[in-house]
């Protein structure tokens, strides 16, 4: 776990993922539309993507909120964040990354992908309405960090479109050769987290 430590904080580097597990009713909502059925209670409400290195209070990050936008990553310090860091991509893997998450920013949300993904919900989870919901143009959280994957040729075990923010968890879990848990769940802070 101390692997990315500088001078006793957590450093994070470009395509690091971050999982949110927010708390109010716009969370809780997304955790439980986002849930397939039989799966365990959902993590994650929210995920972005780190674009350039240093610690909580340095390191910046791309994310679709009310619109796309590069913006410091401390704005998530005292929230409950996980961050994983993807062991199986070259130099050029990373700025194919970076550079198509930057491309998004300045869009607005994808509001209607979201309903979406409620109405594949009531469906059992199927991939309909996202497939048929092509709106690139209006990212979602985990829509923006899937599309930025794969332009290095990723993926998070599902199709692009209609990766969730647990789908994206679920995967990074399940795959420790593919990425390190930096940060495990829970209160971020500037400290480096105990093993």
């Amino acid at each position: 776990m101390a692997h990315g430590m500088v001078g006793g904080q957590m450093r994070y580097e470009p395509c690091d993922v971050f999982i949110v597990h927010g708390r109010g009713w716009l969370g809780n909502s997304i955790r439980v539309l986002t849930r397939r059925p039989g799966e365990p209670p959902t993590r994650a409400s929210h995920v972005g993507l780190m674009v350039r290195a240093g610690s909580a209070g340095q390191a910046y990050a791309v994310e679709a909120l009310s619109h796309v936008r590069h913006a410091p990553f401390s704005k998530h310090l005292g929230e409950v964040v996980a961050v994983y860091r993807p062991l199986n991509l070259l130099d050029a893997d990373k700025t194919a990354i970076c550079a198509r998450a930057f491309s998004y920013v300045g869009k607005g949300y994808g509001y209607l992908k979201i309903a979406a993904h409620a109405a594949d919900w009531l469906l059992g989870g199927a991939y309909v309405f996202r497939r048929l919901a092509i709106m690139d143009n209006y990212p979602i959280c985990s829509w923006l960090v899937a599309h930025s994957y794969k332009a290095a040729g990723k993926h998070f075990g599902v199709p692009d479109g209609a990766a969730s923010p647990d789908d994206i968890d679920d995967f990074v879990r399940r795959n420790p050769d593919k990425y390190e848990c930096v940060w495990p769940l829970r209160k971020l802070t500037e400290e480096v987290p105990d093993a």
